[in-house]
């Protein structure tokens, strides 16, 4: 399998929802923990030259993710993900959202409640992100700051990572 294949994202505005594909040529345990572990979410997550930094991660169902996607002159975009539901390989439930340093959301901007799903495949893995809005008017807002332009170029930082 080609390790750089680009992520497929489909956009459904009648159901509020992006769906994104991509396959790792990785093991689902090495996938998922690159999901799930702040060490390894600061590697990849952010789009360069952007870093992500945790702030805070406590991953359980009712815990949460919280950190700063930092540019290159320091300045800081924090985003919180609350953690639903985890069914270690297979899932992970949770909502995200722009908030302030402490966690605060930013209600100016929506709440995105994002499904992960991980599924083994002959060659790796292959992992499902399905993104539901509350409204068209929010799935425009995310897609309007460059999200995904942005997810490709994280999930490709991932490709790297997992290449070493």
């Amino acid at each position: 399998m080609d390790t750089q294949t680009k992520a497929r994202f489909t956009k459904d505005k009648a159901n509020k929802k992006i769906t994104v594909i991509k396959d790792f040529d990785a093991d689902i345990d090495t996938v998922w923990k690159a999901f799930t572990d702040s060490k390894q979410l600061d590697k990849w997550w952010a789009p360069k030259p952007y870093k992500a930094e945790t702030k805070e991660m406590n991953f359980k169902e009712g815990g949460r993710w919280l950190y700063a996607m930092v540019g290159p002159d320091g300045e800081r975009h924090w985003a919180i993900e609350n953690f639903e539901t985890i069914d270690k390989p297979n899932q992970i439930v949770f909502s995200d959202a722009f908030t302030d340093e402490n966690g605060k959301t930013d209600t100016k901007m929506p709440t995105i409640r994002w499904t992960n799903s991980f599924n083994k495949t002959e060659d790796g893995t292959q992992v499902t992100a399905e993104l539901k809005f509350d409204s068209e008017e929010d799935m425009k807002k995310i897609l309007d700051t460059g999200f995904e332009e942005g997810f490709q170029m994280g999930l490709s930082n991932l490709d790297e990572l997992l290449a070493k």
